[in-house]
């Protein structure tokens, strides 16, 4: 069972990733298209005041979580950690050259705070589990 969850996490986490790097990199927003035929209106998950940022936040969020969980095994968070700082920062830097595409330091601040608040959790919650 527990190598069954370990799997369906690591497979979770790759297609995450390729879904990921296809919205960042689709010149214009793909979800804004498909949901209102417009790829200049960017979906807001929640209302909020960052706008589109909050959506940044929660897909590294999201993406973090299944990462750490599946190198929870093998105990490289750092080697994720790492890895999805430099994402969140190429893949904003490449808004810069993408038609349609912005850079944002609003978004590339939401997708620091998403990864770095997913390892602190799970590094917490590792903690007081080995206790």
């Amino acid at each position: 069972m527990k190598n069954t969850i370990f799997k369906i996490s690591k497979y979770s986490y790759y297609f995450s990733l390729v879904i990921l790097l296809i919205l960042y990199l689709f010149p214009g927003s793909l979800i804004g298209y498909l949901l209102y035929g417009n790829l200049g209106q960017q979906p807001d998950l929640i209302p909020n005041p960052m706008g589109a940022s909050i959506n940044h936040l929660i897909s590294f969020v999201c993406l973090s979580s299944l990462a750490f969980i599946m190198r929870v095994k093998e105990k490289k968070f750092i080697n994720s950690f790492q890895f999805l700082l430099l994402a969140s920062i190429l893949f904003e830097i490449l808004h810069h050259f993408i038609p349609n595409r912005a850079f944002e330091y609003y978004d590339l601040l939401a997708n620091f705070i998403g990864v770095t608040f997913t390892y602190l959790l799970i590094r917490l919650i590792i903690k007081i589990l080995i206790k």
